[in-house]
C-alpha cells in the first residue's frame, strides 16, 4: 500500500494525544497497543523514505568506490 504524509500525520497525531484508534476519510483502525501504533509509524516512515527514494526525491545511499594500488617490484 503506498503510503502518504496524511497517513502519518492521522498516526502521529493519535499518538501525541495517547489515542489507539485512527481515523483517515472513511477508514478507522484501533491499535491493540500504543507499541503496535509506534510500529505502524515506524512502517509508513519506512515506506515513504522509499517511496522517495524510488521517485529520486531523497537519495539513496552514497556510492563508494575503493581503488586499492600496490607498486611493481
Amino acid at each position: 500500500m503506498a503510503y502518504t504524509e496524511a497517513h502519518l500525520e492521522a498516526l502521529q497525531a493519535a499518538l501525541a494525544k495517547g489515542e489507539k484508534r485512527v481515523s483517515l476519510g472513511d477508514k478507522t483502525v484501533e491499535y491493540r497497543s500504543i507499541e503496535e501504533l509506534q510500529a505502524a509509524i515506524r512502517a509508513v516512515k519506512r515506506d515513504l523514505h522509499e517511496q522517495a527514494v524510488a521517485t529520486g526525491l531523497w537519495p539513496s545511499a552514497p556510492r563508494q568506490i575503493r581503488i586499492h594500488t600496490r607498486k611493481a617490484t
